[in-house]
């Protein structure tokens, strides 16, 4: 695995070994990044970072604080050792958190959030109710969830849709907050 482009392009990022984390492969962060590319000076959120592949490309182009939450203690490891490899620790930081738990908690506002939630295990739609029950993104800002084709945000989301690509077994929506709902925020 390793990063597409940007600064950082071309360095071979670390994995975490064995079959508990799933890692967002190339293929599928090329079809993210292509779906959305405004990444410069940007505030980026990585939920169930794994290896901090998301975070750690927004940063490669351009993106200038990334924050990513992890709450596997070997996923954690792994994000630290790509952080010192490609020398950014003083633009992220890491939280050994669960999600629901850092998203009931945190007082951040993003202009990206990553959301890639483990498949099919049911926890898309209740991290994106916290989200946009929060109000966690900043005017104009987005989530990007990457999602199997067998769990599909729901359609309440409808009204926040701004793309959707999907391919095989992975898709990926992108959503906004409804102007309505980041003016009152300002």
């Amino acid at each position: 695995m390793r990063i597409i482009t940007g600064k950082f392009k071309g360095r071979n990022l670390f994995t975490v070994s064995g079959k508990s984390t799933r890692p967002t492969s190339s293929y599928h962060r090329a079809m993210i990044f292509n779906v959305y590319g405004d990444f410069e000076g940007k505030r980026v959120l990585d939920l169930y970072s794994g290896t901090g592949s998301l975070a750690l490309e927004a940063l490669s182009r351009g993106a200038t604080w990334a924050d990513m939450v992890e709450f596997a203690a070997p996923a954690v490891a792994t994000i630290l050792k790509n952080i010192e490899l490609l020398g950014c620790g003083e633009s992220c930081h890491v939280w050994r958190k669960r999600v629901d738990s850092f998203l009931k908690k945190t007082e951040g506002r993003w202009d990206l959030i990553f959301l890639d939630p483990p498949y099919d295990k049911g926890l898309l739609n209740p991290s994106l109710d916290l989200i946009f029950e929060r109000g966690l993104l900043k005017p104009g800002g987005v989530v990007i969830a990457e999602h199997s084709t067998g769990e599909q945000v729901s359609v309440k989301y409808a009204a926040h849709r701004l793309g959707y690509k999907d391919g095989s077994t992975v898709c990926v929506t992108i959503l906004a907050a409804r102007p309505s709902e980041t003016e009152a925020q300002e």
